[in-house]
């Protein structure tokens, strides 16, 4: 019946993926870190002209920020 149906998601931040959407989710976090924060560390770099010392950093703690993420996001199961 009509009035059994459960209403659609609104997409809140409440809402966690389930299955290959956590997969996703988490591989997006890990590569957008990356993405982003060696980036930061490229433009530092050519800033200062470090020779590639800040984008390495930047990549690292691009991907210690993907992980703390995932585990924020989806480490706990409901």
């Amino acid at each position: 019946m009509a009035g059994d149906q459960k209403p659609p998601s609104t997409g809140g931040s409440d809402d966690v993926p389930s299955g290959a959407g956590q997969g996703w989710t988490a591989l997006s976090y890990l590569i957008g870190g990356m993405l982003v924060w060696g980036f930061i560390g490229w433009v530092v770099d050519q800033w200062l002209d470090s020779g590639g010392i800040a984008t390495g950093i930047g990549v690292v703690l691009g991907m210690a920020g993907g992980i703390v993420l995932v585990v924020r996001r989806l480490g706990t199961p409901t």
